[in-house]
């Protein structure tokens, strides 16, 4: 809810209308906003020289904000029945594995020459 109020605030001051002051950073909200603009069609050329930002940054905001998007619409709900065997297969794959690793520990504890090979 804050981050709603303080993009409210930002877009109100005119926030990504221009580039930064000097020690300014670009918060989320401004980079929010400029994403937005390059998603409806903006030329990202024009926005480059209006913000002062360069193309291969914009770009990469750009493409940092479809992949969290993208990941966003992969995820499964909660209580999706695919996602709990998923999770326990996970689950179980960890503990095997651990396991495995316990009785290797083990195995080389007891007889450390046997599967070496020899130095000739």
């Amino acid at each position: 809810m804050g981050d709603e109020r303080t993009m409210t605030n930002e877009m109100k001051k005119g926030a990504a209308a221009g580039p930064l002051g000097p020690g300014q950073r670009w918060s989320l909200s401004r980079k929010r906003e400029v994403v937005l603009r390059l998603l409806k069609g903006e030329p990202l050329d024009a926005l480059s020289r209006e913000l002062g930002v360069e193309l291969h940054r914009l770009e990469a905001w750009r493409d940092r904000a479809l992949s969290g998007m993208e990941l966003g619409l992969k995820e499964r709900e909660a209580d999706d029945p695919t996602q709990q065997e998923l999770d326990k297969a996970h689950k179980r794959i960890g503990e095997l594995s651990m396991e495995n690793e316990l009785l290797r520990k083990e195995r080389d504890k007891t007889a450390p020459f046997a599967l070496r090979k020899s130095r000739r």
